[in-house]
């Protein structure tokens, strides 16, 4: 392995160890590794090329994999191994690592699911595929200024990507705009695109290891292309803008994940951007298919499609117009392979997240397609008026074009053979509420499947000292079988076992007060309670309510000291906000400018202090998973779909302080109630004030001085002399039609009770712990293992 590595420095860059740089140690750790997965690749892909088998295809416009050299060598079992050896070579393996940049593949939740899901297909053997978009410059870097959310790109790709395949045989043709022509042929309508502005897509594969496992998928990502390199005549005549203005429109496709789509540009980028990644992995899909000489009418035998999201769901037409007008098959052959391969998703009910366009947009940037979900739209509102007849208001709701705009939801849910839910509470939603119309005719279609999260990246990765004294404890059977988790039950008993998990926590603790050290300037007391709330910045998961508990605490502190719970609490945000989320951002400066309050205070900054970490990442998020007491899972119930963050903090000991919400349900049916912190109203508490049209939340604030007091900081120039928070205090007390529309104030009571037992339990550290251990002993059911077992069992059918 040496001679592997130095070999590397002195062929590709002419180096010995001494001599090289960081980036070029870490480029010849990487190939080493590399040159090994890529023997299995190769063996896995003979192995499977013998046997035409069912493939899955998930489609996801987010794929959030962190960092790939440390998951690569845990899953191939060295990573003690290289340790050693480039010790003796004089080099960290944690240095190396640390030069990796995230890849800017994903931005929260939704991407970090789909990377556990393929690692889970692997280590369960089972054959798949991620399809999506190699984004050039991911979501952005943040940066925080004086406060304030600075988006900057994130130029992950700069340097290449070791991790990564370019395959240029495969590479596909988009076309946009243009026009569609009708002609008849042996008596068939048939129908040709003419005049379209071409987009090359070309893939790249990235292996997926699986831990001690022969098995190894691939994320497949596409990357926009131009058919022109340069306009030689305009360059010749001195235009050199316009000389390369048709690469660069091409090419913007897969610059930046989720381009701002607030006018006009964005949107039509965002749907490009969808139907670009699509309609090449539709065409990949096929191009396999027939290679392997197996039937078209036999697709769904061999592939299964999954949508991650509405964001894929274009795939749905575009696949019909390949179909059809590629492969001859008329509309009912091609619709019955549509149904009987893709399936759904959902993971919101919020509607700006179900996403709708303006069909005129879809008409002029893909009007073939058009046409196909215009005679979708068509055949469904015939079945509508069989089934409610005369009742156009549930019609028009229900149909794919409505009001000029194509919801894709809708699409999914007339197309797809299966739609679920991601957690017990949010699939009930979605029958009762979102979906229920459509629930009433497809009833047989609608699944749960409750998240989970991969205990190998979450847990042996992350966590590599709690992860050992599991083994030592119950054998290391838990890492691929989630359910031998359940055997660290009794353990919760044990005072030794308590005592060492306590300790393993408290280092962990002492690492990430280093960190915050050296990229915030902050001392934070590794003895404090690290209470933790890592997620997107959005107002249903109401990092709100949290800074202002937090303003509650420190107003307590100063005026009624004899009276305030001392415990030293150090409170820990990290959160990116989407950059025209203008609610959003000020939530992150107001975080920001209590913290700069409070940490300068010395009257309290002993007991309680405020770190925002910036750029929340993959990497960040396992230093701090390992680290917390008090996981905060505070989102309005009924609007969170599962969350997967509660899981991975839960699975590393720290306790759920949360509503009855998403996955937080089924977390309290693990551990019980001794186990968990819950408070504030519940979804179906939530759905009846939202029904009624009345927000509790003016009342409240006029009757209840402790919150009032606390919002009253918004405005009064406690953290910011400039007014800049009028908004937010607006949007809680006043409103336009309903006050708060996330019931921070309606909670704010429960929710200061609920802090203060956790204060209470904390100085209780046999009790605290009992507890840690309990949360991890019962973290198996969210092992993303069962998930795609689920998933398996009930949609897929893969062997």
């Amino acid at each position: 392995m040496k001679d592997e590595i130095t070999g590397k420095l002195k062929r590709y860059f002419g180096k010995t160890v001494k001599q090289a740089t960081q980036r070029e140690i870490y480029t010849a750790v990487s190939m080493t590794i590399r040159d090994e997965i890529m023997e299995k690749w190769v063996a896995y892909k003979e192995k499977t090329d013998k046997k035409p088998q069912k493939e899955l295809y998930y489609l996801s416009f987010e794929f959030l994999m962190g960092r790939a050299m440390g998951n690569n060598l845990m899953n191939l079992t060295e990573t003690d191994l290289y340790r050693e050896v480039l010790a003796d070579m004089g080099v960290s393996l944690e240095d190396v690592e640390e030069y990796e940049t995230d890849a800017g593949l994903g931005n929260g939740g939704l991407g970090r699911l789909a990377a556990c899901f393929l690692d889970s297909l692997t280590n369960l053997e089972l054959p798949a595929f991620g399809c999506g978009i190699r984004y050039e410059y991911g979501l952005f870097r943040q940066k925080i200024v004086d406060g304030y959310q600075i988006e900057m790109p994130d130029p992950w790709l700069q340097s290449g990507n070791i991790w990564d395949i370019a395959r240029p045989e495969d590479i596909k043709e988009i076309h946009f705009n243009g026009r569609v022509e009708e002609y008849m042929e042996n008596g068939q309508l048939k129908f040709r695109h003419l005049d379209y502005n071409t987009v090359m897509a070309e893939p790249y594969d990235m292996p997926i290891t699986g831990f001690e496992s022969e098995t190894v998928n691939t994320l497949r990502l596409w990357r926009a292309v131009s058919p022109e390199v340069i306009d030689m005549s305009e360059f010749n005549r001195g235009d050199y803008v316009k000389a390369t203005e048709n690469r660069a429109l091409a090419e913007v496709i897969s610059k930046i994940l989720y381009p701002e789509d607030n006018h006009y540009e964005g949107k039509m980028l965002r749907l490009k951007q969808q139907y670009f990644f699509v309609s090449a992995t539709m065409q990949w899909i096929l191009s396999k298919h027939k290679q392997k000489e197996l039937p078209l009418d036999r697709l769904p035998d061999y592939v299964q499609i999954h949508i991650n999201d509405t964001h894929p769901t274009i795939a749905i037409p575009e696949l019909m117009r390949l179909l059809m007008d590629e492969e001859g098959m008329g509309w009912d052959e091609a619709w019955g392979i549509v149904g009987r391969t893709f399936a759904y998703t959902n993971h919101t009910i919020l509607c700006e997240a179900l996403e709708k366009w303006p069909f005129e947009m879809v008409e002029h940037l893909l009007p073939r397609l058009a046409m196909i979900i215009r005679e979708i739209d068509r055949r469904q509102r015939e079945m509508l008026c069989d089934r409610f007849p005369g009742d156009y208001g549930k019609i028009e709701y229900m149909a794919v074009i409505s009001q000029g705009q194509v919801s894709m939801a809708n699409l999914c849910l007339t197309a797809c053979h299966s739609i679920n839910g991601v957690a017990a509470l949010h699939t009930e939603i979605l029958k009762k509420e979102t979906f229920k119309d459509y629930y009433s005719i497809y009833p047989y279609k609608f699944k749960n499947m409750t998240n989970g999260v991969t205990f190998r990246r979450w847990l042996y990765k992350a966590n590599p000292q709690l992860a050992s004294l599991i083994s030592q404890s119950i054998g290391d059977g838990w890492i691929k079988d989630y359910r031998q988790m359940e055997k660290l039950t009794p353990f919760a008993q044990d005072p030794a076992f308590r005592s060492r998990f306590a300790q393993i926590k408290h280092e962990n603790k002492v690492h990430l007060a280093e960190f915050i050290k050296e990229k915030n300037g902050i001392e934070v007391d590794p003895d404090s309670m690290f209470d933790v709330q890592i997620k997107r910045l959005h107002e249903y998961k109401r990092q709100l309510l949290k800074i202002l508990q937090i303003v509650c605490r420190y107003q307590q502190l100063l005026e009624h000291p004899e009276q305030a719970d001392p415990q030293p609490v150090t409170y820990i945000f990290a959160a990116k906000a989407a950059p025209g989320y203008k609610m959003a951002k000020l939530i992150i400066k107001f975080i920001n400018d209590v913290a700069s309050v409070i940490n300068s205070d010395s009257r309290v900054n002993k007991i309680m202090k405020v770190v925002f970490v910036e750029n929340y990442s993959v990497s960040i998020a396992e230093r701090i998973v390992a680290a917390a007491d008090v996981s905060e899972q505070i989102s309005t119930a009924s609007k969170e779909a599962s969350g997967t963050g509660n899981m991975k903090l839960m699975l590393n000991g720290a306790l759920t302080l949360g509503t009855m919400d998403g996955a937080n349900v089924e977390i309290r049916e693990q551990v019980g109630d001794d186990n968990i912190f819950i408070f504030g109203l519940s979804s179906e508490e939530v759905l009846r004030i939202y029904a009624h049209g009345k927000s509790p939340s003016p009342e409240i604030y006029a009757s209840n001085p402790v919150i009032k007091k606390a919002v009253d900081t918004l405005i009064d120039g406690t953290f910011n002399q400039e007014n800049l928070f009028y908004e937010i205090y607006h949007s809680l007390v006043m409103g336009s039609g309903f006050a708060d529309n996330y019931l921070i104030l309606a909670d704010f009571d429960s929710y200061l009770h609920a802090c203060q037992q956790v204060l209470d339990k904390f100085k209780d550290k046999d009790a605290w712990f009992t507890s840690a251990v309990m949360n991890t002993a019962k973290s198996g059911f969210f092992s993303s293992d069962r998930t795609i077992e689920d998933y398996n069992r009930e949609i897929w059918h893969l062997t």
